[in-house]
């Protein structure tokens, strides 16, 4: 049956929107791989005489030329083939490197003032650490003036619900090059200081970054140590 005869809610691409690739089938995430079928096939009779004559750890195996002699498709849907089970092995084979632990405001800065230094415009950061303050991650939560109606708690902490985040460092720049807080910032550190501990997310510092300098609220005694 070609995608065009499918209801469009039994489309694989409009399943995987919908419920994610985990309700696929094998030959639906093949389908999606390659895309479309030929003149002489859909795309899911394609990726069903693939599996029907391989098993996916046999499928993985085959090169391109393989592909392209035993089933007819292009180099181009071989290709996709070929790199997404190359993908498949790295992820497999993938050995984190050793999280990163902050001990207090300067490890902080010294890993984002060469990301922030620069920035013409203000970027709102947080960094998310785990218990052992180990950073899981770091992420750019906006990008724009400071002011308390665009900072959203919701936004900054959602990651770190997800992610599992024990605690999380704030951190923005000021294109001036001048770290010193202003007003806004030291209402909206308050506040999501607040939030923290209404989720039992502790808020350990927030750095303002400006040229080579930063400003740590937590080493200026804003925050309770």
């Amino acid at each position: 049956m070609k995608i065009k005869e499918l209801l469009v809610e039994e489309r694989p691409r409009e399943k995987i929107k919908k419920y994610g690739p985990s309700v696929l089938g094998n030959s639906e995430l093949i389908a999606l791989i390659l895309g479309y079928g030929s003149k002489q096939k859909s795309v899911l009779e394609i990726s069903n005489k693939l599996l029907k004559n391989y098993s996916l750890n046999s499928l993985s195996t085959l090169s391109i030329s393989e592909l392209t002699k035993n089933f007819g498709i292009g180099e181009a849907k071989a290709c996709k083939i070929v790199a997404c089970f190359e993908l498949a092995r790295r992820l497999a084979s993938f050995v984190p490197q050793e999280r990163l632990t902050v001990n207090n405001a300067e490890d902080v800065a010294r890993i984002l003032i060469p990301q922030m230094s620069y920035l013409k415009k203000e970027n709102f950061k947080a960094v998310y650490l785990d218990s052992r303050r180990r950073i899981i991650k770091d992420e750019t939560i906006f990008v724009g003036s400071m002011n308390s109606s665009i900072v959203h708690p919701r936004e900054i902490f959602e990651p770190a619900i997800t992610e599992g985040a024990a605690a999380i460092i704030l951190i923005h720049n000021h294109p001036s090059g001048d770290p010193a807080p202003s007003k806004a910032d030291i209402e909206i550190t308050k506040q999501l200081i607040e939030c923290g501990e209404i989720l039992e997310i502790e808020v350990l510092d927030h750095l303002i970054i400006g040229g080579n300098s930063y400003f740590s609220f937590r080493e200026e005694g804003f925050l309770n140590t």
